[in-house]
Formats: C-alpha cells, structure tokens, sequence
C-alpha cells in the first residue's frame, strides 16, 4: 500500500485491544524518536502496543509502556531498554488541540498502531474515551448478528443455480 506521496506504508504493530475498549473519536500521525536499536527491532515487527498510552508532558508528548523489544545483534552497551518513554514527534497546533482535547473528562490518547512510512516510522494516535461494559456486550452482539447474516447470504448463493 502507498501514500499520496508515493512512499510505501508497511502497518508493523495494531493495537486492537484499544478499539476494543475505547470509542476513538480522532486520530492523529505522529512520527517517534528512536535509538539505532529500536528502529531495527520495529522494521522486525517487534513492537507491542498493548497497555501502551500517550500523555502531554510539557510541550512534548510521550508514549509510555509501549514494548519494543531489544535488538538481538545489538551489542550490550548499544542496545536499548524495551519499555522506555519514547517522544513523539507532532506540531505545536496538534499538541494545542490534543491538550484541549484531553481536559476532558475521561479522555485519553493510545497508540492504535505502529507502521513504516518510506524509511520513517510512525504512530497513529486515538484521541479515546473509555468504554462500558454494556458498550462492549453490544459491540459483540452487533458484530454475532452481522456473522450470522453474513452466513445465511453465503448459504443463499451456494444454494442459488446459476
């Protein structure tokens, strides 16, 4: 897949356990800062999103708990520590509406996935409200009853002569 611009995007990481429980209301491309390492160890598709987060520190914003892991032909003193912060790269205007955004009651900011653009690597970021428990029990329902549609139309044209 490729962007506007030509260079290919390659999709490492998703954090599909954030869609699960939290409705995304934006998001937001940020680049990342990395070390030698890390970069080598996200091209590897080493990266886990899961309990990761974002938060407005000053004017940075840094991503916490995101698991990179280390870079085996790394040596001992050149490699990196897996969970360490890492700064996102984002302009002031955005890091102006995601502050204003997350005053809010019960907003967060979480990483929905970690790919490579070209030779940069990237993070999309969910501006994201929490979900309850009964958000969650329809989501599934909703999604039992389109499996169960999707069936019945696939048994429908099985059946079907030509």
């Amino acid at each position: 897949m490729a962007t506007r611009d030509g260079r290919p995007v390659n999709v490492v990481s998703e954090n599909r356990k954030a869609r699960h429980d939290y409705h995304i209301e934006d998001e937001v491309e940020a680049g990342i800062v990395l070390t030698g390492s890390e970069i080598k160890s996200v091209r590897a598709g080493r990266v886990n999103l899961r309990g990761s987060y974002a938060r407005i520190v000053g004017d940075d914003v840094l991503l916490y708990d995101a698991h990179i892991s280390t870079y085996d032909q790394a040596g001992k003193f050149t490699n990196h520590e897996p969970t360490r912060p890492r700064r996102l790269l984002l302009k002031r205007r955005e890091i102006n509406r995601l502050r204003g955004l997350v005053q809010q009651k019960g907003v967060t900011i979480v990483p929905l996935r970690v790919l490579m653009k070209g030779r940069w690597a990237k993070v999309d970021l969910g501006v994201a409200r929490g979900k309850k428990l009964y958000d969650k029990r329809d989501d599934i329902a909703k999604r039992e009853a389109q499996r169960e549609i999707d069936r019945a139309v696939k048994v429908r044209v099985r059946s079907y002569p030509e």
